[in-house]
């Protein structure tokens, strides 16, 4: 008795803390898969705009390049253009001193005749040198008319960007409380329903409260190497069955909640014909438990069965102590 009470006493919290850090990265995964899913949004809008913006300025470095060409005829106009007001002013200069010498002299006149033919033709390159100016101006004109429109589509586009950034950001922080919101509705159920279970089995010492759930020895349900329900476990979840009944109806449906019954067993191998290993025993445990339940009114699609073997041990030492503790089922109340 004295042994019974110091193992009574003694309480492990090391499994209640990791499963309580797994819950938490669970959530943690969650909350990752929801950035990620909104980084993919936001990198497909981004990968969009910098197409349209790599367009953009492909267009400004053409329309760039041809005002530099422009640019260069127009300086080589405007060379062109000075050198032939400096010829028109010399052939001026020239003609009016023939004109002079034309009165005086016969034979001056067949070259005044000549200069004057040629100071026309210089008048004329000259007319034209300036109508080719012009119309490069006006080309220039039509080209920074262009660039500024371009400016004005690029800038809205960024306007756009930074409107659709903020647009995720928002959605992202609305999902994160809406998750944050059902985590801790689902937190207080699950606090309401490990309450209603204390009090039903409030007689049964051998029930332990780890972290957030509850563990029943094996020995509870079932006997050494079955998995039949004994008659006194048909009892104890004849009682949890109605609390998850409560339970059902208390929960909102758009809350997506299961009840996860795992099945745990010592080192020691098994070996029969129905469970050739302790997989299969664990197994087919968890499995007894969520049919039974189904039976007496719960919805399957809040049931989770699964069998652990001996491989989540809470205790690894080799005492009949240690076996008995991890031959265990354990319940769960978690997100589905």
């Amino acid at each position: 008795m004295a042994r019974r009470s110091r193992r009574e006493r003694h309480v492990d919290y090391w499994p209640g803390f990791v499963d309580a850090l797994a819950t938490l990265l669970m959530v943690i995964i969650f909350l990752l898969s929801v950035f990620v899913v909104a980084q993919f949004v936001l990198s497909r809008e981004v990968s969009s705009r910098d197409t349209a913006l790599d367009r953009l300025n492909m267009q400004i470095a053409e329309l760039t390049d041809s005002l530099a060409m422009e640019r260069s005829s127009k300086r080589s106009m405007q060379d062109e253009l000075a050198a032939l007001s400096a010829s028109l002013a010399t052939a001026e200069a020239e003609r009016k001193r023939l004109q002079g010498e034309r009165d005086g002299a016969a034979s001056g006149a067949g070259q005044a005749q000549t200069l004057s033919t040629e100071l026309d033709q210089q008048k004329d390159i000259s007319s034209r040198a300036l109508a080719q100016v012009e119309l490069l101006n006006q080309q220039i004109s039509a080209l920074r008319r262009q660039i500024a429109a371009l400016e004005d589509a690029l800038e809205a586009s960024e306007a756009r960007g930074r409107e659709s950034q903020a647009k995720i950001a928002d959605l992202g922080s609305r999902l994160n409380v809406a998750l944050a919101q059902r985590v801790q509705e689902l937190a207080r159920y699950r606090s309401d329903f490990f309450g209603r279970l204390r009090e039903i089995l409030a007689n049964r010492p051998d029930i332990r409260i780890e972290g957030d759930r509850f563990v029943f020895p094996s020995e509870v349900f079932f006997d050494v190497g079955s998995a039949a329900i004994s008659p006194s476990g048909l009892s104890q979840l004849d009682k949890l069955a109605e609390a998850l009944r409560a339970l059902e109806g208390q929960i909102p449906p758009e809350i997506k909640w299961v009840l996860r019954v795992d099945g745990h067993t010592d080192k020691r191998p098994q070996f029969s014909a129905q469970f050739p290993s302790n997989w299969e025993l664990s197994a087919g445990r968890a499995i007894a438990v969520v049919k039974y339940l189904v039976s007496k009114g719960i919805s399957p699609q809040h049931l989770v069965a699964a069998g652990f073997g001996e491989f989540q041990p809470l205790d690894t030492g080799t005492t009949e102590e240690a076996f008995a503790r991890n031959r265990r089922l354990e319940l769960k109340l978690t997100e589905r």
